[in-house]
């Protein structure tokens, strides 16, 4: 257990003096956008009991690495300060028990495709007759209207609809249109920005109950969140500048279309790992930081009122990547970042997860923390490194309270203890397969 769980104020495993104390999750979602949102309400105070299938769970239980124990490590994090609760949602005694945890809840965050939740008499006009002031915060692919919204909501094809992937990878020299296939990142964004939007739209929600409330009104409110305009949301100028000027930005490698200089630099290998490639990010777009970059690495003939601007600079953008680019080759990305920190121009090595989990500022920061997995009693278990939950708050320990949980771990917590069942009740709703056992 982590240190968290023994703090005094903690009540039946929930913080007391968290910003979201006192609100109840009720999350049915699956895999990363939904679990996302409820993660992050979780690490600030909720309350959030997850619903998953008997027998199998989440999905996202066994996916990528594996534990000794045949569990995620990646579970252990998204799922942590959860309940977990199996219920059998394809039958209608399943459905009655999610009602009956809604109708004491304050939000139920879904992911499944949008109407699915209507079918089983779970849509916002069932819940809300038990329950009117429930926030039901919705997640998919693209919203519960329009004509995508029966679509399969995928991030990795959201990404590509709404732009992102358009302005990844290589330029064609000759039209600076996308050259080749686009380059994603190596994790599924589309499904954690959406799982951010998520959760903003619903301490939103939030808000706005205690406002109604305060009218005598109901404060029920639907948070519909999709993959692929959150995504759209993240795009900058990229709409208004087509809009006013008619321009289409492409990709531009590892640099930014219109901003000179800021790029990944090639350098010498590091001696402590000479097979690996190494890089420098060095973003000098400021007109002053400019100046010194290039005093800095001897080639101040590239400055002047010739240079003295970003859009002097994007029209001289080969010259000047060279120019860089000629200096970081020789010299190691430490050596880079030693001369460009005394001239006060930002610059960074490309970090693998060994680096960020072991250089310094992690740790000053506490941005990996240890959180324990296993019985509370630590007779067996381990240890497993996660990152903390941002943002830091003042006077507030957001410290991890415990790991993901195993499938069905608070059934009789949960089941019982709030929604009053009997022993033999639960018995019996194991034994039909509803409940997990």
């Amino acid at each position: 257990m982590s240190s968290a769980q023994v703090d005094s104020q903690v009540v039946s495993g929930q913080k007391a003096d968290l910003p979201l104390s006192g609100v109840r999750v009720l999350e049915i979602g699956q895999v990363i956008a939904g679990p996302f949102c409820g993660q992050l309400l979780g690490h600030f105070g909720a309350e959030v009991i997850k619903v998953e299938p008997p027998n199998v769970g989440d999905p996202l239980r066994v996916w990528r690495e594996l534990d000794v124990d045949g569990v995620s490590p990646w579970w252990r994090s998204i799922a942590r300060n959860k309940k977990s609760v199996t219920i059998d949602m394809r039958k209608e005694e399943g459905r009655e028990l999610v009602r009956r945890l809604a109708a004491n809840s304050d939000v139920l965050i879904e992911n499944f495709k949008p109407g699915t939740l209507e079918k089983w008499g779970l849509g916002p006009g069932d819940l809300r007759r038990s329950n009117p002031d429930l926030i039901l915060t919705r997640v998919s692919g693209y919203g519960q209207t329009g004509p995508w919204s029966s679509r399969p909501g995928y991030a990795s094809v959201c990404e590509a609809e709404s732009g992102f992937r358009y302005i990844n990878g290589q330029p064609d020299p000759e039209t600076g249109a996308l050259f080749g296939p686009p380059i994603r990142p190596n994790i599924s964004l589309g499904d954690s920005v959406a799982g951010l939007h998520a959760a903003f739209g619903t301490v939103l929600a939030l808000l706005g109950r205690n406002a109604k409330r305060a009218k005598g009104q109901a404060g029920g409110q639907t948070v519909d969140v999709s993959i692929f305009e959150s995504m759209v949301n993240l795009m900058e100028g990229v709409i208004p500048e087509y809009d006013r000027k008619g321009k289409i930005r492409g990709p531009s490698g590892s640099s930014v279309t219109g901003i000179v200089p800021t790029n990944a630099y090639p350098c010498l290998p590091s001696p402590t790992n000479p097979s690996q490639p190494s890089f420098v990010v060095i973003g000098a777009n400021a007109d002053s930081m400019y100046t010194r970059l290039m005093t800095a690495i001897g080639r101040a003939d590239l400055t002047g009122p010739d240079y003295a601007q970003n859009h002097h600079r994007v029209a001289r953008q080969a010259e000047i990547e060279d120019a860089i680019s000629a200096y970081t080759r020789t010299r190691t990305a430490e050596e880079v970042e030693d001369v460009l920190r005394v001239a006060s121009v930002p610059c960074g090595r490309v970090f693998s997860v060994k680096e960020v989990v072991g250089n310094p500022h992690t740790e000053a920061r506490g941005l990996v923390e240890e959180v324990w997995v296993g019985d509370e009693q630590r007779k067996s278990g381990w240890m497993v490194k996660m990152p903390r939950v941002a943002p830091v708050l003042e006077g507030i320990d957001t410290s991890t309270r415990w790991a993901g949980p195993d499938l069905g771990q608070h059934n009789h917590e949960v089941l019982c203890g709030e929604l009053g069942l009997s022993e033999t009740e639960l018995q019996k709703l194991q034994e039909q397969g509803i409940v997990g056992k």
